[in-house]
C-alpha cells in the first residue's frame, strides 16, 4: 500500500539536519531517543555535535537486541523441532491405531474360520463313528442316478485334506495378523525378528494344495462303439419329451441307436421341434467322427426330394402311447409332407418303469432294412447306462465330447468370465419356477426354504474360498434377493451374480448380436449352461435335466471338481409343505 503524505511529514522531523544549530526541544528529543540514521555524520564529523546519548545506554540496547534475536531464533528452532517431532508421534500413533484395527479385524475372521474348523472337525467325527454311507460327494454322473460306482465317497484321506487346508489358512491368516501389527514398527529394509532371532516370514509353498481339484476324467480305457452308418440308411429323431435340456439328452440317445443300428441320424426340423442350429453345430459331430453320420432335416429333404416316407415306426415305448408320441406330434410331422404307417411295439416297455437293455436287445428288435425308420421319443430309455455315463460318451470319437454348445455360445460364455467372475468362480443352478409341486412329489423333497439353501451354499464357498457366485436361475427378485442377504464368508457378503440386461456400452455379448442370436431364450438357457460347465466348483439342483445336462458337459471337458454337488445334498427340508 502507498504511504500517506502526512506519513512522510511525521517521518521527516525525525531526522535532524546537519546544518541545525538551533537547540532541541525535549519533545524533539524525545522523538529522536533512537535516530540512527546519520548516526556516523554526527559521532564522526568535528565535534560539533554533541552525541546526546549515554554510551553505556547504547551498549545495554545493543546487547538487548543481540539476547533477543538469540532467544526467538532458539525458541523457533524448538518450536519446529517439536512440531515435527510431535507430528512423527502422531503419525506413528495413527499407523498402529490403523493396524491394531486391521489386526482386530482379522482376528475376528480367523474365529470364524476356526469356529467353522471346530465344527467340521465335529461333523467328521460322527461321520467316522457312523460310517460314510450316508456322506457322499456328487459325482458328475449326467444321468443323476445313484451308483455306488460313480459317486466319491467321502474317505478318510479326503476328510484329512480338508482339514489339512483348513489349518493352513488359519496359519496364513495369523501371518497377515502378524504382519499387520509389525508394520508400523518396520523402517527401510530392516525385517523384524522374533525374540529367538528367527525370521518372521514362513514360507508355504510347498505345503499349499487345492482343496477342490478337479475330478480325473481320463478317457483310456472307455469303453466304445464305432458309429459306421450306411449311406443309405437313416434313422429320425423324435424328442418330445420336456424342455431343451430333455431333448438334448433324447438327441444324445438318438446317435447311440443309429450307431448300434448303423444309420445316419436326421436332426429334427425346427417346425416341430427346437431350433438346434442356434444351440449346436451339426457339422462338429461329423468332424469328431470323421465321417458323415448326422444330417440336418432340411439336408436329409434336399436328398429325398419328394420320397419324404417313414417306412417304420418301431416304438421302443409302447405304454402309457405308442412311440411316446401324442397325435399333435404326428400331425407335425406330415404337414412337412412326412407321410408314415402304423406305429408298432416289438415289445411292452413303459416309461415309468424302463427295462434295463442291452445292444443285443435293441439289435434284435429294430434291426431291418427298411430305409428310414423312426423310433419314437427315447428320453427315458435305459440301454447300456455304463456306456452312456462314461465321459465323452459311447460312441468312439476324438473329440471331448459330441453334444456341446456352438463356438459361439462357448466364446460368448468365455467372454463374460473374463468381465465379471474370473476363474476362481462358483456356479449354482438354484431351480425355483415349477420346482416346488415337483420336488415334493419326491421322497425326500429336493425344494429347500432358502435360508436353509443359504446354509448350503455357504459352506461350499467357504470350503472352495471363491471370491463370486454365479447364479443361474428361474427364481423371482424376492427369493433371490433374500438369497443375497444370506450369503456371507469371513464375516463379508458373497456376490451372487447374473447375467445382466443387455447393454451397448458392454461388448462381452457382441457375437451373440452380430449373428442374430440375441435375445432367444434357447440360446440364453445354453449360455448359462456353458458358463456353469465352465465353473471351477458347481452347486446343481437334484432331479432337473437342465443340471444333468451341465454335469455331462463337465465330466466331458474334464472341469468335474471334487466339491461339486447338488443343494443340500444327503439334507432333507426343514419344513414340507402338505399335499392339495
Amino acid at each position: 500500500m502507498e504511504r500517506d503524505s502526512s506519513d512522510e511529514d511525521d517521518d521527516s522531523h525525525h531526522l535532524i539536519h546537519q546544518n541545525d544549530t538551533q537547540p532541541v526541544s525535549s519533545t524533539s528529543r524525545r522523538h529522536s531517543a533512537f535516530d540512527v540514521e546519520d548516526l556516523d555524520s554526527r559521532i564522526g564529523t568535528a565535534g560539533r555535535f554533541s552525541f546526546r546519548l549515554d554510551k553505556g545506554y547504547l551498549l545495554a540496547i545493543m546487547i538487548s537486541v543481540l539476547f533477543l534475536a538469540a532467544f526467538f531464533s532458539a525458541d523457533i528452532r524448538g518450536l519446529f523441532s517439536g512440531g515435527a517431532s510431535a507430528f512423527k508421534l502422531d503419525w506413528t500413533a495413527d499407523r498402529m491405531r490403523e493396524s491394531e484395527l486391521r489386526a482386530l479385524s482379522l482376528l475376528k475372521q480367523q474365529r470364524l474360520g476356526l469356529f467353522g474348523l471346530w465344527n467340521h472337525t465335529f461333523l467328521d467325527s460322527v461321520i467316522a463313528r457312523n460310517g460314510p454311507a450316508n456322506f457322499t460327494l456328487s459325482s458328475s454322473n449326467s444321468s443323476g442316478l445313484k451308483h455306488d460306482n460313480d459317486h466319491l465317497l467321502v474317505s478318510s484321506s479326503a476328510l484329512l485334506e480338508d482339514f489339512k487346508s483348513d489349518v493352513l489358512r488359519q496359519i496364513k491368516l495369523n501371518k497377515n495378523i502378524e504382519e499387520v501389527l509389525l508394520l508400523p514398527h518396520q523402517s527401510g529394509n530392516v525385517s523384524v525378528q522374533n525374540g529367538d532371532g528367527d525370521m518372521v516370514d514362513v514360507s508355504f509353498g510347498d505345503f499349499d494344495f487345492d482343496r477342490c481339484p478337479t475330478v480325473d476324467q481320463s478317457s483310456l480305457g472307455r469303453k466304445t462303439i464305432e458309429w459306421k452308418p450306411k449311406p443309405d440308411k437313416f434313422l429320425l429323431a423324435i424328442c418330445v419329451s420336456g424342455q431343451m435340456s430333455n431333448h438334448l439328452i433324447c438327441l444324445e440317445k438318438h446317435m447311440f441307436f443309429a450307431a448300434v443300428l448303423r444309420r445316419i441320424l436326421i436332426v429334427p426340423s425346427s417346425k416341430v421341434d427346437y431350433e438346434y442350429n442356434k444351440v449346436l453345430d451339426v457339422n462338429h459331430i461329423n468332424d469328431c467322427l470323421g465321417r458323415k453320420v448326422v444330417m440336418s432335416f432340411e439336408e436329409f429333404s434336399e436328398v429325398k426330394k419328394s420320397h419324404l416316407h417313414i417306412d417304420r415306426f418301431i416304438c421302443y415305448f409302447s405304454s402309457p402311447q405308442h412311440c411316446y408320441v401324442d397325435d399333435e406330434h404326428v400331425k407335425k410331422l406330415k404337414g412337412l409332407g412326412i407321410s408314415m404307417g402304423k406305429l408298432e411295439s416289438p415289445w411292452v416297455e413303459d416309461i415309468q418303469k424302463p427295462n434295463k437293455r442291452t445292444i443285443q436287445d435293441v439289435e434284435a428288435k429294430f434291426t431291418v432294412d427298411d430305409d428310414m425308420i423312426a423310433i419314437g421319443d427315447v428320453f427315458f430309455a435305459n440301454l447300456e447306462q455304463e456306456w452312456v455315463t462314461q465321459p465323452g460318451g459311447p460312441l468312439a470319437h476324438k473329440c471331448k465330447t459330441l453334444i456341446e454348445p456352438s463356438r459361439l455360445i462357448v466364446l460368448t460364455a468365455q467372454r463374460y468370465i473374463q468381465t465379471f467372475l474370473g476363474k476362481n468362480y462358483i456356479a449354482l443352478h438354484f431351480r425355483r419356477h415349477g420346482f416346488l409341486k415337483f420336488c415334493n412329489a419326491k421322497k425326500p423333497s429336493c425344494f429347500y426354504p432358502v435360508p436353509q439353501a443359504a446354509e448350503c451354499i455357504k459352506r461350499v464357498v467357504e470350503r472352495v474360498d471363491a471370491p463370486v457366485v454365479y447364479l443361474s436361475t428361474d427364481a423371482a427378485a424376492s427369493e433371490t434377493g433374500l438369497l443375497q442377504t444370506l450369503i456371507f464368508s469371513n464375516g463379508k457378503p458373497v456376490p451372487l451374480v447374473k447375467r445382466p440386461d443387455r447393454s451397448p456400452a458392454e461388448k462381452w455379448d457382441a457375437l451373440l448380436y452380430r449373428h442374430g442370436l440375441q435375445d432367444d431364450p434357447q440360446v440364453e438357457a445354453m449360455l448359462d449352461k456353458t458358463i456353469c460347465a465352465m465353473s471351477r466348483v458347481f452347486i446343481g439342483a437334484s432331479g432337473s435335466t437342465f443340471t444333468q445336462d451341465i454335469l455331462r458337459l463337465r465330466k466331458d471337458w474334464g472341469s468335474a471338481s471334487r466339491c461339486d454337488e447338488y443343494l443340500c445334498q444327503g439334507e432333507e427340508p426343514n419344513f414340507i409343505a402338505d399335499d392339495e
